[in-house]
């Protein structure tokens, strides 16, 4: 399945605004600032992906960080900016059970690899 492309910031905000998220207790409720997912916490029927910020053209997307208020990677406070990494490797899926939606993205180790999530807010997307 084609997945359709998240090119701007504004779509990715309606995106989120086209579902607002209720109260849950589903496993992701933690997942604030890139973190790390077993295969117990992606129920891949509940949470199917419904867009992509990757751009297929691009073979090495940039691994640059963007943190113009001294922000951290995992900080939950982190911006979402789209041309930047992590988010610039990201698939945006859809929880089911209460509409939230979550960014992934594998990262790639020498020796391991480690999908994790990043629950979408929509106050932190950064562009237009």
């Amino acid at each position: 399945m084609v997945l359709p492309r998240i090119f701007r910031a504004q779509q990715l905000r309606d995106l989120c605004a086209g579902s607002p998220a209720t109260a849950c207790n589903c496993p992701l409720k933690r997942c604030h600032g890139w973190d790390s997912l077993g295969g117990a916490d992606w129920d891949e029927e509940r949470l199917p992906a419904v867009a992509t910020v990757r751009d297929v053209e691009v073979l090495e997307p940039t691994f640059e960080e963007f943190h113009p208020q001294g922000t951290r990677y995992d900080s939950p406070d982190a911006p979402v900016s789209l041309a930047h990494h992590p988010f610039n490797r990201c698939d945006v899926h859809h929880w089911l059970r209460c509409g939230q939606h979550v960014l992934r993205y594998t990262e790639y180790g020498g020796y391991y690899v480690d999908p994790r999530g990043r629950r979408l807010n929509p106050d932190l997307i950064v562009g237009d």
